[in-house]
């Protein structure tokens, strides 16, 4: 598992692992029961602090994408299709958004928008 930290980004590193991670497991590229690296291991690849790796871990746990087994790791959860369905909701939301702002910045309506999307199915 190749991840990347940004320290030039704005987002936190916790956030940078939690949702290079989960991007990972919605796309498929994790699988159901995957180990993952262990905290320390992982924190000592990307040369972070422990905390900020647990964090992520804790907060991927949390929303149902890992689950730890004492002594063992922690490992890719099974999929749940309603979380998925959600995020995949999420994501839409947010192309939806952008779409609109670039869509205003063109001075294009809603319905043009429509029609480029009905030209696209055919």
């Amino acid at each position: 598992m190749n991840l990347f930290i940004d320290n030039k980004s704005g987002a936190p590193i916790y956030d940078q692992i939690y949702s290079q991670i989960k991007a990972l497991i919605i796309s498929g590229a994790l699988s159901e029961n995957d180990p993952l690296p262990s905290i320390r291991s992982l924190a000592k690849d990307l040369r972070i602090s422990v905390v900020t790796t647990k964090r992520a871990y804790d907060e991927l746990e949390r929303e149902g994408f890992l689950y730890t087994v004492p002594a063992k790791g922690c490992f890719v959860a099974p999929k749940n299709t309603e979380l998925l369905r959600e995020e995949h909701l999420k994501q839409i939301e947010n192309h939806l958004l952008e779409i609109r702002q670039l869509a205003a910045a063109c001075g294009m309506s809603k319905q043009d928008i429509i029609q480029m999307l009905d030209l696209l199915d055919t």
